[in-house]
């Protein structure tokens, strides 16, 4: 992949294609392709097929997924593998069939199983049974594994495989509904120290920068309070609290997209499909896990959160709300043998990512 190569980025406005826009732009790299949903749906095969024919790209990267929350991914599990799967079907065949240079597909590090020895390795895929909440997603990324790595050895392609895990950062998904742990926190904190302090213009900025199910700033108080409560930001006998789903005793791995966006388009620039293995005659865990190697609990993430923000209210863990995987902490060795390692670490990462938030218009 050279500065003036045609590179199609699937999924440009997420938090994953949008740090890895920023990063090519940044290096220079100046004939970049990009469609919105609207502009070309992915699970439409005769669209993509088209696309592909008219606009020939050398390199792709795909980024582009259906994604979600614990309660997004088990709720509609149908739509998680159905969309996911169509997407990377489309995209990585007729990458294929237009002769493609090289590939790059993002997964997800939930593909390993639910009691995966610690930290995960990329030989502990398919071992054991996954976590039944995202199975239905975890299923399509390891179907899209499987895929390109068979394309690579059937017909001699250059597509690579990347687990990142959790990412947050710029253009994060912040809907309390199907937003992932680690913004819903800043948010659902932010309101809290809003509502502790009785400050109902800086509520009323964030249900009109992102109404919660229709409520935005102009709604009554009450009804705000309703849907506050709802999501687990609650006034009672002038205490505030911010309800955590699960015992708060689950350790996650954390990346900054940015970091994340930087190991994509280093693989993409200096590492080959050859790079993923070793042993010729047994082809398989060709995926590179993308992390940092450390990880923390969910309630000392809150905290971090809450000493950032200044919220002096309480925490309620729901231990009636599911946990999920109780570990999921990524071994990236096979990542820093191949050149790359994260700059950014947590507590800087949290307080970039408030101050995204609480300017974003």
């Amino acid at each position: 992949m050279n500065k003036n190569s045609k590179i199609y980025v699937a999924g440009h406005r997420g938090l994953v294609g949008s740090a890895i826009i920023k990063n090519l732009v940044k290096k220079g790299y100046t004939n970049l392709i990009t469609r919105t949903h609207s502009e070309l749906d992915l699970t439409d095969t005769e669209k993509v097929k088209l696309f592909f024919k008219n606009e020939k790209p050398d390199c792709v990267i795909l980024a582009a997924a259906k994604v979600g929350g614990i309660i997004a991914n088990n709720n509609y599990r149908a739509d998680f593998i159905y969309e996911n799967l169509m997407i990377q079907n489309n995209v990585v065949h007729q990458a294929y069939r237009n002769k493609v240079k090289k590939l790059l597909f993002l997964g997800s590090t939930c593909i390993y199983p639910k009691n995966c020895a610690q930290p995960m390795k990329e030989e502990y895929l398919l071992t054991d049974t996954l976590e039944y909440t995202n199975e239905p997603y975890a299923i399509a990324k390891i179907a899209g594994i499987k895929l390109c790595e068979s394309y690579n050895l059937q017909y001699g392609t250059n597509y690579i495989s990347v687990m990142p895990t959790n990412l947050y950062g710029p253009n994060d998904n912040f809907d309390l509904e199907k937003s992932h742990v680690l913004p819903a926190l800043i948010r659902k904190i932010i309101l809290g120290k809003a509502l502790d302090n009785d400050n109902w213009d800086i509520i009323a900025q964030d249900l009109n920068k992102l109404p919660i199910e229709g409520v935005n700033g102009n709604s009554d108080k009450e009804k705000i309070l309703t849907i506050l409560n709802k999501y687990g930001i609650r006034l009672i006998d002038k205490t505030v609290s911010v309800e955590i789903w699960g015992s708060g005793k689950p350790m996650r791995e954390f990346l900054w997209s940015e970091d994340m966006a930087d190991a994509c388009v280093f693989l993409m620039e200096k590492r080959n499909f050859s790079d993923t293995y070793i042993d010729e005659k047994n082809i398989r865990n060709t995926h590179i896990n993308i992390g940092t190697g450390v990880d923390i609990s969910i309630a000392e993430l809150a905290d971090i959160i809450k000493t950032e923000v200044g919220f002096k209210g309480e925490f309620i863990f729901n231990s009636e709300k599911p946990d999920g995987t109780l570990r999921k902490l990524t071994d990236v060795t096979k990542l820093n043998n191949l050149g790359w390692k994260h700059k950014i670490e947590l507590n800087e990462g949290v307080r970039k990512l408030i101050d995204w938030y609480t300017l974003l218009e």
